[in-house]
Protein backbone atom coordinates (compact mmCIF):
# COMPACT_ATOMS: atom_id res chain seq x y z
CA UNK A 1 0.00 0.00 0.00
CA UNK A 2 2.45 2.78 0.98
CA UNK A 3 4.60 1.45 -2.19
CA UNK A 4 1.20 2.26 -4.64
CA UNK A 5 1.06 5.90 -2.35
CA UNK A 6 4.69 6.66 -3.12
CA UNK A 7 4.59 5.84 -7.10
CA UNK A 8 1.66 7.72 -7.30
CA UNK A 9 3.61 10.80 -5.35
CA UNK A 10 6.49 10.07 -7.72
CA UNK A 11 4.39 10.36 -11.20
CA UNK A 12 2.81 13.61 -9.43
CA UNK A 13 5.82 15.60 -8.30
CA UNK A 14 7.42 14.38 -12.15
CA UNK A 15 4.26 15.96 -14.13
CA UNK A 16 4.57 18.82 -11.60
CA UNK A 17 8.21 19.18 -12.52
CA UNK A 18 7.38 18.84 -16.36
CA UNK A 19 4.44 21.51 -16.04
CA UNK A 20 5.38 24.25 -13.80
CA UNK A 21 6.63 27.25 -15.54
CA UNK A 22 9.89 27.94 -13.33
CA UNK A 23 12.85 26.40 -13.06
CA UNK A 24 13.54 26.48 -9.24
CA UNK A 25 10.30 24.58 -8.28
CA UNK A 26 10.67 22.28 -11.89
CA UNK A 27 14.29 20.82 -10.01
CA UNK A 28 12.44 20.75 -6.45
CA UNK A 29 10.00 18.57 -7.72
CA UNK A 30 12.38 16.27 -9.73
CA UNK A 31 14.02 16.33 -6.15
CA UNK A 32 11.21 14.95 -4.39
CA UNK A 33 11.07 12.00 -7.25
CA UNK A 34 14.41 11.26 -5.90
CA UNK A 35 14.12 11.64 -2.57
CA UNK A 36 10.17 9.19 -3.00
CA UNK A 37 12.59 6.89 -4.86
CA UNK A 38 14.61 6.54 -1.58
CA UNK A 39 11.26 5.87 0.22
CA UNK A 40 10.47 3.28 -2.13
CA UNK A 41 13.88 1.41 -1.71
CA UNK A 42 13.49 1.24 2.27
CA UNK A 43 9.49 -0.27 1.71
CA UNK A 44 11.49 -2.31 -0.77
CA UNK A 45 13.57 -4.14 2.24
CA UNK A 46 16.88 -2.15 0.16
CA UNK A 47 18.46 0.28 2.69
CA UNK A 48 22.27 0.08 0.98
CA UNK A 49 20.12 1.06 -2.45
CA UNK A 50 17.96 3.96 -0.26
CA UNK A 51 21.56 5.41 1.29
CA UNK A 52 23.18 5.53 -2.06
CA UNK A 53 19.96 7.34 -3.67
CA UNK A 54 20.03 9.54 -1.19
CA UNK A 55 23.76 10.77 -1.20
CA UNK A 56 23.25 11.58 -5.22
CA UNK A 57 20.01 12.94 -4.83
CA UNK A 58 21.00 15.05 -2.17
CA UNK A 59 24.07 16.44 -3.88
CA UNK A 60 22.73 16.69 -7.57
CA UNK A 61 19.73 18.66 -5.90
CA UNK A 62 22.23 20.83 -4.26
CA UNK A 63 24.00 21.61 -7.31
CA UNK A 64 20.58 21.94 -9.37
CA UNK A 65 19.85 24.48 -7.15
CA UNK A 66 23.00 25.97 -6.93
CA UNK A 67 22.75 26.45 -11.10
CA UNK A 68 19.22 27.73 -10.83
CA UNK A 69 18.78 30.00 -8.51
CA UNK A 70 20.94 33.00 -10.34
CA UNK A 71 19.15 32.57 -13.55
CA UNK A 72 15.36 31.93 -12.32
CA UNK A 73 13.84 33.63 -10.03
CA UNK A 74 9.89 34.90 -10.98
CA UNK A 75 8.65 33.64 -7.76
CA UNK A 76 10.87 35.42 -5.44
CA UNK A 77 10.74 38.46 -7.76
CA UNK A 78 6.77 38.64 -8.38
CA UNK A 79 6.37 38.82 -4.57
CA UNK A 80 4.86 35.06 -4.01
CA UNK A 81 7.43 33.65 -1.33
CA UNK A 82 3.73 32.64 -0.01
CA UNK A 83 3.10 30.11 -2.32
CA UNK A 84 6.73 29.43 -2.71
CA UNK A 85 6.73 28.93 1.35
CA UNK A 86 3.45 26.89 1.38
CA UNK A 87 4.70 24.44 -1.14
CA UNK A 88 8.13 23.63 0.60
CA UNK A 89 6.09 22.86 4.10
CA UNK A 90 3.85 20.87 1.89
CA UNK A 91 6.53 18.67 0.34
CA UNK A 92 9.00 18.58 3.81
CA UNK A 93 5.20 17.21 5.21
CA UNK A 94 4.43 14.69 2.54
CA UNK A 95 8.12 13.87 2.26
CA UNK A 96 8.61 13.33 6.67
CA UNK A 97 4.53 11.23 6.77
CA UNK A 98 6.15 8.83 4.06
CA UNK A 99 9.76 8.89 6.03
CA UNK A 100 7.53 7.68 9.39
CA UNK A 101 5.36 5.08 7.19
CA UNK A 102 9.11 3.68 5.89
CA UNK A 103 10.88 3.86 9.05
CA UNK A 104 8.31 2.15 10.68
CA UNK A 105 8.10 -1.14 8.76
CA UNK A 106 11.71 -1.35 9.42
CA UNK A 107 12.57 -4.16 11.75
CA UNK A 108 14.16 -3.81 15.02
CA UNK A 109 17.76 -3.37 15.30
CA UNK A 110 19.56 -6.87 15.37
CA UNK A 111 16.38 -8.93 14.46
CA UNK A 112 16.97 -10.87 11.11
CA UNK A 113 14.84 -10.20 8.04
CA UNK A 114 15.85 -12.49 6.02
CA UNK A 115 17.53 -15.96 5.88
CA UNK A 116 20.37 -15.11 3.42
CA UNK A 117 22.66 -13.69 6.53
CA UNK A 118 22.59 -17.45 7.86
CA UNK A 119 23.68 -18.45 4.47
CA UNK A 120 26.56 -15.95 4.04
CA UNK A 121 27.65 -16.45 8.00
CA UNK A 122 27.25 -20.57 7.54
CA UNK A 123 28.89 -21.22 4.14
CA UNK A 124 30.94 -17.89 3.45
CA UNK A 125 34.43 -18.44 4.47
CA UNK A 126 34.23 -22.27 2.54
CA UNK A 127 32.52 -20.80 -0.49
CA UNK A 128 34.97 -18.24 -0.92
CA UNK A 129 38.20 -19.14 0.44
CA UNK A 130 38.43 -15.52 2.74
CA UNK A 131 39.69 -14.81 5.94
CA UNK A 132 37.10 -11.28 5.97
CA UNK A 133 33.80 -12.25 5.48
CA UNK A 134 32.56 -8.76 5.19
CA UNK A 135 34.88 -8.57 2.03
CA UNK A 136 33.81 -11.88 0.62
CA UNK A 137 29.99 -10.79 0.51
CA UNK A 138 31.02 -7.47 -0.84
CA UNK A 139 33.11 -8.81 -3.33
CA UNK A 140 31.77 -12.33 -3.81
CA UNK A 141 28.03 -12.82 -3.20
CA UNK A 142 26.81 -9.21 -3.79
CA UNK A 143 29.47 -8.64 -6.45
CA UNK A 144 26.84 -6.98 -9.14
CA UNK A 145 25.30 -5.00 -6.63
CA UNK A 146 28.52 -3.37 -5.38
CA UNK A 147 29.27 -2.85 -9.21
CA UNK A 148 26.16 -1.16 -9.42
CA UNK A 149 26.56 1.09 -6.30
CA UNK A 150 29.98 2.22 -7.59
CA UNK A 151 28.78 2.81 -11.31
CA UNK A 152 26.06 5.29 -9.42
CA UNK A 153 28.30 7.22 -7.41
CA UNK A 154 30.95 7.13 -10.24
CA UNK A 155 28.37 8.78 -12.29
CA UNK A 156 27.09 11.32 -10.16
CA UNK A 157 30.85 12.39 -9.33
CA UNK A 158 31.39 12.88 -12.65
CA UNK A 159 28.15 14.85 -13.74
CA UNK A 160 28.95 16.86 -10.31
CA UNK A 161 32.46 17.90 -12.34
CA UNK A 162 30.80 18.36 -15.82
CA UNK A 163 28.38 20.98 -13.59
CA UNK A 164 30.90 22.40 -11.27
CA UNK A 165 33.54 23.06 -13.90
CA UNK A 166 34.83 26.32 -15.66
CA UNK A 167 34.76 27.07 -18.77
CA UNK A 168 38.35 27.30 -20.56
CA UNK A 169 39.90 30.78 -22.14
CA UNK A 170 42.21 31.28 -24.43
CA UNK A 171 45.33 32.56 -23.47
CA UNK A 172 46.25 35.85 -25.05
CA UNK A 173 48.67 34.38 -27.56
CA UNK A 174 45.91 31.77 -28.58
CA UNK A 175 43.73 34.70 -28.91
CA UNK A 176 46.11 37.35 -31.11
CA UNK A 177 47.20 34.02 -33.41
CA UNK A 178 43.37 33.12 -33.99
CA UNK A 179 42.62 36.78 -34.80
Amino acid sequence: MELHILLLFMIFAALVAIEVKDLLSSVIAVGSVGFALCLAFLVLKAPDLAITQLVVEILCLIILIRATISKDLPLVIEGRWVFNTVSTLLFVAVFLFFSYLALKELPGFGSPIMNVVKKYLEEGITKTGAVNLVAAVILDFRAYDTLGEATVLFTAVIGIMAVLRRPGRKKIEEKEDAG
